[in-house]
């Protein structure tokens, strides 16, 4: 059956999907508003697909292992004279081995570098970025390096959870984007909240529902920076909330 390695695989790739569908998502709703240019369409075609290689990947991984657990099952119980058996080609558990080792498609991050606090001899304050798009970790980041801040990151909001779990009492600031993987925004900021009733968290998204960005002011939420931004509204949220 499954083992802890095709549940953590099952769980990361599962991760990688839902973000995956979020952007599919999100691009279908720029389509809505205005027409897609050939960069966006080509970017709705390419995160569809891979969402589906995915999702197949993960059919083929548990149905496979479940198979193979039935088997093993049948061959212990069953007298040798049985006339059915479930049993797996040898063909197929090789090529689901070679093409799909845990974590080739979505390998789950380990926890030695969350903790990583980037500019850590920063004379200010210490600001989570969170955010599922590399790049806008790495940009937003290095603006907030550049002005002495410390930062830590995140991908996802689990991640944000554990990190300000582990060091809310240091964070000053949290930048958090309102589409992520496993958890939106707004549960997020509840979790956050639990946590610290203190905590000071400003929203990032292009596509923020209006009914939510309202509930979360109200229950506390510090302010809201719609994407894309550039380095100085970035900048002026923060110096604003952490000066106050």
């Amino acid at each position: 059956m499954l083992d802890h390695d095709d549940l953590k695989w099952t769980a990361s790739n599962l991760t990688d999907l839902n973000r995956r569908l979020q952007q599919v998502a999100r691009y279908a709703e720029q389509a809505q508003q205005e027409e897609l240019g050939n960069e966006n369409l080509q970017r709705l075609t390419d995160e569809t697909a891979q969402a589906a290689k995915i999702s197949q990947a993960i059919f083929d991984r548990v149905t496979s292992r479940i198979l193979a657990g039935s088997s093993r099952y049948r061959t212990a119980r069953m007298p040798e004279s049985a006339n059915f058996r479930v049993t797996p080609s040898a063909g197929s558990a090789i090529s689901l081995t070679q093409m799909m080792p845990v974590g080739e498609i979505a390998g789950a991050k380990g926890t030695e570098d969350l903790f990583a606090i980037r500019n850590p001899s920063g004379a200010r304050g210490l600001v989570l970025v969170v955010d599922d798009e590399p790049e806008i970790l790495v940009r937003a980041g290095a603006i907030l390096e550049e002005e002495g801040y410390r930062v830590l990151v995140a991908k996802d909001g689990l991640e944000a959870v554990k990190i300000y779990e582990e060091s809310s009492n240091e964070i000053s600031l949290i930048i958090l984007d309102f589409f992520l993987p496993v958890m939106d925004g707004d549960a997020v900021f509840d979790e956050l909240k639990a946590i610290n009733p203190e905590v000071r968290v400003v929203l990032s998204s292009g596509f923020a529902e209006q009914t939510k960005l309202g509930s979360m002011l109200a229950r506390g939420l510090c302010g809201f920076i719609p994407k894309p931004y550039t380095g100085a509204k970035l900048l002026d949220q923060v110096r604003s909330i952490i000066a106050a």
